[in-house]
């Protein structure tokens, strides 16, 4: 019995340490899944901790990051100006890229289209409201107004409606409006350039590496806007149908002014198809007149023909040339100095000067001086003077202006040229870089005796200009009365000045369209009060010229050594 028990001890014995091993054991693999587990969770922890962590950092360093144009490149509203300011001489602002909007509607946003129509109508009555209502209806995103000013977007704005969208887009608007119409152009809806300036300079105004940097123009606004009044009072004051001026330094070409009216405001988007908008400085061609006398006179001096003080004798009332019979506008001494001859204005006596001259020379002039081949200028608006043929009469009929047609840029670059010693210059609206190119077409000498003559121009008792005599400013010139090319119904009146003539540093040229009779107009004619009965240059163009260099005179900073001799040293003996 002790046997079996102790057996069956042994057997309960051996079975109880079997039953520890094997939970022990699985004790053992439970630990073991539990840290395999476990180090699952440690790396899972792991990684949303770095990337939490990795996301903060990125966070603080964009929110602590200046914010950039360049980062928001895809948004319209804050996108780098994709053109380039234009400013003027002095850095006043003329031209500029700036945020705008387009109106569009969305039809499917508008819950009640009949309270939408009836707020458009109350708030913008030019619109065409049929032309909405359709478009409404037909439930397709439509414009409902392009390019809208601040005015406009605040009223659409106010008016509640989803439906309404603003798309961004930039919008080159001219400070100036009108003032600058014919020379800065404009440029499409795309920003590329179609006129003037802007067109001229596209790509240098696209340029990203310059956005920076204005385009600098030679034009002063103060003095731009001093003319352009002026030239608004003359249309008003002779009743003309057009009129033009042009401000340029004689010894390097720099354009200050350049003005032509009617003209347009250039911040509103339309056609310009009439005539009487064109830029009249440099597209138009015209038949110029006695200012051309000035360039026989010079010839013949510079040819040593004659001098400032040769007597032409026996000049005729009257002389026939081929089937043409030619005359003065009124009596003269039938014996003139050549001086007396441009300063009375004498068509006989300037066409015997030019029968000495002789055809090929004076062919050889008109040659030099450029006259008869398009201008050049940063704008692409240019005329092209007429074609002509050199048949009987053409010497003749050219030597006071007559039967050659040009832009007044030309006929002021040729005086610029006569006056500042001799040399051609080129115009033009950016300053220059370096020394032009000079071209001689008459010496020294003979562009000081010029510059003697048409000061009496001004100041002689028998002179044609004595209404731009402004005291201080050594005013000389030359005025030119004749008929439009292709309408003699039409008169074109003239005048171009250089001053001061003793040194002289400007030209201006001041043309009117077709001017009438200023009756109700008083003169102070040499110290008299006289009513306006005539209507030549002399008593339109230069009455005009003379009030605007009264007012441009203290902005140029003319320096007159007459002016100063008679005011200043008097002052101090």
């Amino acid at each position: 019995m002790r046997k079996k028990q102790s057996k069956r001890e042994n057997i309960n014995q051996t079975s109880f340490y079997f039953e520890d091993y094997l939970e022990t054991n699985q004790k053992k693999k439970e630990d073991k899944n539990f840290n395999i587990v476990q180090d699952r969770i440690y790396l899972l922890f792991f990684l949303f901790l770095s990337l939490i962590i990795i996301f903060s950092i990125k966070i603080t360093l964009v929110s602590l990051k200046t914010p950039k144009l360049s980062i928001l490149e895809n948004n319209s509203i804050f996108q780098k100006s994709l053109r380039r300011d234009i400013v003027d001489r002095n850095g006043i602002l003329v031209s500029r890229n700036i945020k705008s909007f387009h109106a569009a509607v969305n039809p499917k946003l508008i819950k009640d289209k009949e309270n939408f129509l009836i707020k458009i109508r109350i708030n913008f009555p030019d619109l065409l409201i049929d032309k909405i209502e359709k478009k409404l209806n037909e439930g397709k995103y439509f414009y409902i107004k392009k390019r809208l000013d601040q005015s406009d977007k605040e009223k659409l704005w106010s008016l509640g409606e989803k439906g309404l969208i603003f798309e961004p887009f930039q919008s080159r608007i001219y400070t100036h409006a009108n003032l600058y119409s014919h020379i800065l152009g404009q440029v499409d809806y795309d920003n590329y350039g179609v006129s003037g300036v802007e067109k001229y300079f596209d790509k240098e105004l696209k340029n990203l590496q310059i956005m920076d940097t204005p385009l600098k123009l030679t034009l002063d606004t103060n003095i731009q806007h001093i003319i352009d009044e002026e030239l608004n009072g003359a249309l008003k004051t002779f009743k003309s149908t057009g009129a033009a001026a042009l401000l340029m330094n004689i010894h390097n070409g720099e354009i200050l002014s350049l003005s032509s009216l009617p003209n347009y405001n250039i911040n509103i988007r339309e056609n310009i198809i009439d005539k009487k908008f064109t830029n009249k400085i440099t597209k138009g061609v015209y038949e110029l007149g006695s200012i051309f006398k000035t360039f026989t006179i010079a010839l013949a001096l510079e040819k040593k023909l004659v001098t400032p003080k040769t007597v032409i004798t026996d000049i005729p009332r009257k002389i026939k040339c081929s089937v043409h019979q030619i005359s003065d506008v009124k009596e003269f001494p039938k014996n003139l100095s050549v001086e007396d001859i441009l300063i009375r204005s004498s068509n006989i006596g300037t066409l015997m000067l030019a029968q000495k001259i002789g055809e090929n020379d004076y062919k050889e002039f008109i040659k030099k001086t450029n006259l008869l081949n398009a201008p050049n200028l940063q704008i692409e608006e240019i005329g092209k003077p007429l074609n002509f043929t050199w048949n009987k009469c053409k010497l003749e009929t050219i030597s006071f202006g007559h039967g050659i047609a040009v832009t007044p840029l030309q006929a002021a670059s040729t005086y610029a040229a006569i006056s500042n010693g001799g040399y051609l210059i080129q115009p033009t609206l950016i300053a220059n870089e370096g020394e032009q190119k000079k071209i001689k077409i008459i010496s020294e000498s003979t562009s000081k005796q010029i510059n003697k003559i048409l000061r009496k121009v001004v100041t002689d008792k028998e002179g044609t200009a004595s209404l731009a005599d402004i005291y201080g400013y050594d005013v000389g010139g030359k005025t030119g009365t004749s008929q439009m090319y292709n309408d003699h119904n039409q008169n074109l009146n003239t005048f171009i000045s250089i001053f001061p003539s003793k040194k002289p540093k400007y030209v201006l040229l001041v043309m009117l369209e077709n001017p009438k009779v200023a009756s109700n107009l008083i003169y102070n004619y040499r110290g008299m009060r006289i009513k306006g009965t005539r209507n030549e240059a002399g008593w339109n163009s230069v009455y005009i010229s003379g009030k605007i260099i009264k007012k441009i005179g203290p902005i140029l900073a003319i320096k007159n050594d007459e002016f100063y001799n008679k005011n200043v040293v008097k002052k101090f003996n």
